[in-house]
């Protein structure tokens, strides 16, 4: 998976790794230049005494020198810039690709592993790349221009080279398989670490309200403990790379020495050659163990591009369809026909032959008992979740056939678990339409009762709105998820249980504000209290996801042992009638 990822993420940049492959020729070729000047001075300047040409000779190793520097500062740059441009490329192709994802690959993944993968496995695809154009470009270069020059030097003793090269490659081989498989989990017990760690800080106020400190910081050290095990694991496995490589380069200098000290002694070799033939081979390591380091980032790396690629090749479970008609909607009118829907890997249905209608300047209120598929039923109609039989028609037509930006643009949805993002209010509220003057932002804000809070705050629309609005209580989160559905005024309204957290004098207020807004939109409700929807134009009641009555209030009291069990255990005989 990582040759592909690396294909297709660094196509665009063949110019810029031209220039670093060039500029690594420059100063691998001036590295392997210089231990032969080096034999010169030794050979031809200090044994002959010949000042003059000790000093030619340095001048020229000087200018080589400044030469290799100065391509190694452009290579590195450059290569760094491409390192960090991949990374970012891999982050947008995986945020790309999740803001694609439906519920169903939403929940398949899990927000902790697609943070990580988002962050964590691109860094480390991102390191093997900058890796790969600042040491391992020059490490073929050198190794094999280090054969060459060694041999120029002396055939016999670069026979050394048939004995040390195997038994390099096998160690860190065996080494590198090794590390692979730890590698892998490593991934797996971040993302879990990560897991754990979003759902503490999610969850700060429960665990602080029952006491529950030290059984939760047993259960992240836990999980901190088991991503410790296996990185000591891994780093055991990493540790013996180097030693083993510089055992070999040490023992292949000495072997060197001893060789060449024999051949020296007999006249058939100058020091100044023994002493290239060493650099030379100092060198060659040197490019093994480079491979070397790479070798050891490119396990890790590669299990990361797997994990990148797994979430940028998932295809979404819902997608328009190439010849989906970009037709406008008018009414705003939802039917739905014989609707079932089963989660993946269930063994029964959710939702069993489900028929709604909602018309517009009518309100439909769907109620049951928890887990009556309420909210799944609601999800349908924005096609959050396509059903697994029946159809959804949206004014008249199968949304499945609609393209989703032209369904989504005529509802608007408040869900269950009112979610604001960070920035201000205005523009929070702005998510409903980005043209909303503020004077329309009031208004929505007036409908959904909030206008008073958010006036009493120092800087008003432009008050601070935290991640998650976490500073704010929840009546108010849900009143401005409300007011941000009013400003874009949609063809359908979907509240989803959205007034849960209000008292009954601003439920019954803001409803009777909504009148007016919703008279030309279909409002389909979902609600637990009997009060929110006792008036609604037509009731659904749903059990055990199947419709089991459908009319009035009064109708459905007279009709549906289930919606008159609900009624009377939340009001008298006298307040139901």
């Amino acid at each position: 998976m990582l040759l592909p990822l690396l294909k297709h993420h660094l196509r665009p940049y063949r110019a810029a790794i031209a220039v670093v492959l060039l500029f690594q020729l420059v100063q691998t070729i001036a590295n392997l230049y210089l231990p032969g000047l080096n034999a010169d001075i030794i050979d031809r300047g200090i044994v002959e005494g010949d000042v003059s040409f000790i000093w030619r000779t340095g001048g020229l190793m000087l200018a080589i020198t400044v030469a290799q520097v100065v391509a190694t500062i452009v290579a590195v740059y450059v290569g760094a810039k491409v390192s960090m441009a991949v990374g970012r490329d891999l982050r947008a192709a995986v945020f790309d690709s999740v803001e694609g994802f439906a519920a169903r690959e939403l929940a398949q993944f899990g927000a902790p592993t697609l943070i990580t993968r988002c962050t964590n496995d691109v860094q480390q695809v991102q390191l093997l790349v900058f890796m790969a154009l600042t040491l391992i470009v020059s490490a073929p270069i050198m190794a094999v221009g280090g054969v060459v020059m060694a041999l120029r030097q002396d055939v016999e003793l670069s026979a050394l080279l048939l004995l040390v090269l195997p038994v390099l490659v096998a160690s860190v081989t065996l080494i590198i398989r090794t590390m692979r498989p730890l590698f892998r989990v490593m991934q797996g017990r971040i993302d879990d670490l990560n897991d754990v760690m979003r759902e503490q800080i999610q969850g700060i106020r429960v665990i602080r309200a029952f006491v529950k400190e030290e059984q939760e910081e047993r259960r992240f050290g836990e999980a901190n403990q088991a991503n410790l095990d296996v990185a000591v694991a891994a780093g055991k496995v990493m540790a013996f790379m180097f030693p083993t490589v510089m055992l070999i380069m040490n023992v292949s200098v000495v072997l060197a020495t001893w060789f060449g000290g024999y051949r020296i002694a007999s006249g058939d070799l100058e020091v100044g050659t023994l002493t290239a033939f060493q650099n030379y081979l100092i060198q060659i390591l040197t490019a093994f163990m480079m491979a070397t380091f790479m070798l050891m980032l490119w396990p890790r790396a590669e299990v990361s591009a797997e994990r990148i690629t797994e979430v940028v090749e998932t295809e979404p479970s819902i997608v328009a369809d190439s010849d989906v008609a970009d037709v406008p909607l008018s009414s705003g009118r939802v039917e739905v026909r014989g609707a079932s829907y089963a989660y993946p890997g269930a063994e029964h249905d959710v939702l069993h032959a489900v028929h709604l209608l909602a018309e517009p300047g009518r309100t439909t209120a769907v109620i049951g008992s928890t887990g009556s598929g309420k909210s799944t039923l609601l999800n349908l109609v924005p096609r959050l979740f396509d059903v697994t039989a029946g159809q959804v028609l949206l004014d008249g037509r199968d949304v499945r056939s609609l393209h989703p930006e032209t369904v989504w643009g005529a509802i608007g949805l408040v869900p269950q678990k009112a979610f604001l993002f960070s920035g201000t209010v205005a523009s929070n509220l702005r998510y409903g339409r980005v043209d909303a003057t503020d004077d329309e932002l009031w208004d929505a804000l007036e409908i959904a009762q909030a206008a008073d809070f958010v006036r009493a705050m120092p800087a008003g629309l432009e008050a601070p709105v935290a991640q998650g609005g976490s500073n704010l209580s929840g009546g108010q989160r849900q009143r401005i998820a409300i007011a941000r559905a009013v400003v874009k005024r949609p063809l359908v309204y979907l509240f989803d249980d959205s007034f849960s957290a209000l008292d009954y004098a601003t439920d019954a207020a803001l409803r009777a504000a909504l009148r007016p807004v919703t008279a030309d939109a279909a409002v389909i409700t979902v609600a637990q209290r009997v009060s929110t929807i006792r008036h609604a134009d037509r009731i659904v009641v749903l059990d055990e996801g199947a419709v089991v009555g459908t009319g009035t209030h009064p109708e459905l009291m007279e009709s549906c042992d289930v919606y008159r069990e609900i009624v009377l255990s939340q009001l008298t005989e006298e307040e139901a009638a």
